[in-house]
């Protein structure tokens, strides 16, 4: 959801306020959104996401920012390593109620600016910046773990982590905890998203500007690594949607898709032929099964983690 503000001389209005509260209102953006929740119209919302009843959130926090792989191994970082899935949610709920706050407070300005309400901007808008940083913060081990496992030519390590902290970002921008899924779901695939963006434009740009290239002294695994961590999200995503159901499988369509791909447990996968005298059918039988239930499980994965 999206409320624009309309330009109008509020001069007077900002004037009036501190130097601390101008410059927090001259950030605020013309555009403010936020994805909306039903706790939000209850009475005591605030109370909930900010007043003394708010429960507390132990943040992981980050004292160095990873300049190369191979200098550090493991960013600085708290005992606490990760957030609990109730604690992620609810620091989501308390960014997107900020907005939503906000949001409010800027239709308002637009009809009639008044100092009251600069003021009241300027405190929302703070709450806004700060549960965003500690989100962002929250999550910065997703970036550099997806950089370290990409080899892009003619990128440094550094520009791989300034391109994932905008893709993170983004992510928390649109992230909405009523999907049900991990934000690292989501997340990740934003960012490797935007090192595919950046291999190509990257490729595009040495075709313009050609280098001497030596096969022998350089040779990329980008490649590789690009599939081998596209394999192994695909998968993640669709051993969340088998356990969850979401895609309404019957018991016999989990026990193919489960068996034949081998999902929940270690080794290969079975052939159709031990799939079917397990569950007393015929190989044709158990790849009709599979192809059905493959289809309703890439509806689910097409929904639910498409990133545009």
């Amino acid at each position: 959801m999206n409320i624009t503000i309309k330009n109008q001389d509020v001069s007077s209005v900002v004037l009036r306020l501190s130097k601390r509260e101008q410059a927090l209102y001259e950030r605020i953006p013309k555009a403010v959104s936020y994805m909306p929740h039903p706790s939000f119209q209850k009475p005591d919302a605030e109370e909930r996401f900010f007043g003394a009843k708010a429960s507390k959130l132990h943040l992981p926090e980050w004292t160095d920012f990873v300049q190369s792989d191979e200098i550090l191994d493991s960013p600085k970082k708290t005992t606490k390593p990760r957030l609990k899935a109730g604690e992620e949610s609810e620091l989501f709920l308390r960014f997107n109620y900020a907005r939503y706050r906000l949001s409010e407070l800027v239709e308002a300005q637009q009809s009639q600016a008044t100092l009251s309400r600069a003021r009241e901007m300027c405190k929302w808008f703070r709450r806004v910046e700060e549960a965003q940083s500690a989100v962002t913060e929250a999550n910065l081990a997703l970036v550099v773990a997806m950089a370290r496992r990409t080899r892009i030519p003619n990128v440094d390590f550094s520009e791989l982590i300034s391109e994932g902290n905008m893709a993170l970002l983004r992510s928390i921008d649109k992230f909405d905890v009523r999907r049900g899924f991990k934000f690292s779901t989501y997340a990740c695939r934003a960012i490797l998203k935007s090192f595919n963006r950046l291999a190509s434009k990257t490729g595009r740009y040495v075709q313009h500007f050609p280098a001497l290239f030596e096969p022998d002294m350089e040779r990329s695994d980008y490649d590789v690594k690009k599939h081998e961590m596209q394999q192994e999200d695909s998968v993640q995503s669709l051993r969340e949607i088998l356990i969850q159901n979401r895609a309404n499988l019957t018991e016999t369509e989990q026990i193919v898709v489960m068996d034949r791909f081998a999902i929940g447990s270690e080794g290969k996968g079975r052939t159709l032929a031990q799939v079917g005298r397990r569950i007393g059918l015929t190989n044709e039988r158990v790849r009709q099964i599979q192809k059905h239930a493959l289809h309703k499980l890439r509806s689910v994965l097409d929904e639910d983690y498409f990133i545009a």
